[in-house]
């Protein structure tokens, strides 16, 4: 049975939680553990018993509301994602999933329709990676990937750990073993995002279902020449590692389009020169490169390649390569029943979708080798995001959402 979502109460709600911002005028920057985050927390709490929901919150900062089902300790169904952002971020990067999924969660309350299975909004901590350089660090923490250990080990840019920013938030993250997930009580999991590129909208498709998930490897390449006089030293006498890394970065694109795939991208994003001088020939350069592909073979082959064509490089120009593996994850296919209860959902409501991947990693990566996971995408408008530009269409938020709200009745039935 189709259900009604409130799309107006949605889009405050979205509109209000934008306001808990340190950078107004400069696009959306919530940090997890920060002022802004807790003021964002408090709203959201006051929305989940607004909806009569009973709320947990672990050592991590991950809050769970829920509605219970007819079946005492059954499995539940859960959803949602998180609301802390990228610096200078937009305001609907998990903001929609996590609205998105309170909005359906109302919806099959309101609705008086029996459920089983109890129905969850899960808003999880420290998703971007903000303060840590490590992404999805709540939901981690949640499956027990990271433990109390690992808390105190991820550091900001102050030297504050995870482990005391979070105790300084009011939670205590010592409980943590507490509150890991166990499998036996999830039934399924499903998560709405934003697409943050631009298939969907290139193909004026509103709704996406996600197969598959990237895996990524990132690595940093290191070349190491000799720094000398920019005037001085001859063409033919120089161990310059930036014409090195010129060479390797060209062949990066060529790399990732051979693979075979036809999902692989790589991309170098960052770069550094040492002594970074205008006239002197460096000594050293470093860049990273990020690899991505539904297919492992496709980041293997990248990778595989890069250290291949590096080698005849350095050789050729007398530097030294060393490629440092920085972090890795696989990639993850999403549950087939799940996706199949999204698409006849979708077929109810006659709305129109596309099957497809992500290139960008989610909280539901981490709870997919656990629980059946599912995925929901709507349009990204230019395909911007984790900039103030981002925006979507509040009429694909509403179908999102709605889908949703359809497809976690039918799970929880």
């Amino acid at each position: 049975m189709a259900l009604s979502i409130n799309g107006e109460r949605l889009r405050s709600r979205l509109e209000t939680l934008s306001r808990f911002n340190s950078t107004p005028g400069e696009g959306i920057t919530r940090f997890s553990y920060s002022p802004e985050d807790a003021k964002a927390r408090e709203y959201i709490l006051s929305l989940f018993e607004e909806a009569g929901l009973k709320v947990s919150v672990d050592g991590a900062g991950n809050m769970r509301a829920r509605l219970e089902g007819s079946v005492p300790d059954a499995p539940a169904v859960i959803s949602g994602s998180h609301i802390d952002t990228v610096l200078h971020g937009g305001p609907y990067d998990g903001a929609v999933g996590t609205l998105g999924a309170l909005e359906a969660v109302q919806a099959i309350a309101e609705s008086g329709l029996p459920h089983r299975h109890p129905v969850e909004v899960i808003v999880f901590a420290e998703e971007e990676g903000s303060n840590f350089g490590s992404t999805l660090a709540g939901s981690k923490t949640l499956v027990g990937k990271y433990g109390v250990d690992d808390m105190k080990k991820l550091k900001d840019r102050e030297g504050r750990s995870m482990y005391d920013l979070a105790k300084a938030a009011g939670y205590d993250p010592d409980s943590m073993p507490e509150f890991l997930l166990r499998p036996e009580t999830v039934k399924a999991m499903i998560e709405l995002h934003i697409e943050q590129s631009v298939l969907l909208e290139s193909k004026g498709v509103p709704l996406g279902i996600v197969e598959a998930v990237a895996g990524i490897k990132a690595v940093e390449i290191r070349l190491k020449g000799v720094p000398n006089h920019a005037g001085a030293t001859p063409m033919s006498l120089r161990q310059d590692p930036m014409v090195a890394a010129a060479h390797l970065i060209a062949s990066i694109e060529t790399l990732a389009r051979g693979t075979g795939t036809g999902s692989t991208v790589a991309t170098v994003g960052k770069i550094s020169c040492f002594p970074n001088v205008s006239n002197i020939i460096p000594g050293e350069v470093r860049f990273f490169v990020d690899i991505r592909d539904v297919v492992q073979s496709g980041i293997e082959s990248v990778l595989d390649g890069l250290a291949v064509i590096g080698q005849a490089v350095a050789a050729s120009r007398g530097v030294v390569l060393e490629i440092v593996l920085v972090s890795e994850s696989a990639p993850v296919v999403l549950d087939g029943n799940v996706l199949s209860v999204i698409e006849e959902c979708a077929k109810k409501k006659e709305f129109i979708y596309h099957r497809m991947n992500s290139g960008a990693v989610h909280d539901a990566c981490m709870l997919a080798p656990l629980v059946p996971t599912g995925m929901i995408f709507i349009p990204s408008r230019g395909g911007r995001s984790h900039v103030p530009e981002e925006h979507t269409d509040h009429e694909d938020i509403e179908k999102g959402a709605a889908l949703l709200a359809d497809a976690l009745l039918e799970l929880s039935i």
